[in-house]
């Protein structure tokens, strides 16, 4: 499941993330404790209590006393929110601005992708 270059801490959020987004995991839906993650994917619970602690502080998942650790309501959103933000600023913009470059007008980028590929 994990064998990415990135830190394996990151790799753990990204896959709760991805669960999220996807409605794999739903809001107040309780994930894997650290314990269960270190046991399962055989890692340093640390580890996993480092992903968990970084999605805490992004308001993904949220902390039930003595309970374990719960999807926060409007996760989802939040993420799709980020995402999107992400998606405009890494791809297309890049894309819009090779456009200007080579003269293609904006709108035949648009055209192209409406269009599903090449004319």
């Amino acid at each position: 499941m994990f064998d990415g270059r990135a830190p394996l801490y990151v790799q753990i959020a990204d896959q709760i993330r991805a669960d999220v987004l996807s409605g794999a995991l739903e809001a107040e839906e309780q994930v894997m404790s650290t314990t269960q993650y270190a046991t399962t994917f055989r890692i340093n619970p640390a580890t996993a209590a480092k992903a968990f602690t970084e999605l805490v502080d992004e308001d993904v998942l949220y902390k039930r006393r003595g309970i374990g650790m719960f999807v926060a309501p409007g996760a989802r959103e939040r993420l799709l929110t980020r995402a999107r933000a992400a998606f405009f600023a890494e791809v297309v913009d890049p894309v819009v601005a090779q456009a200007k470059v080579l003269g293609i007008p904006v709108e035949d980028v648009v055209d192209h992708l409406r269009n599903g590929g090449p004319r």
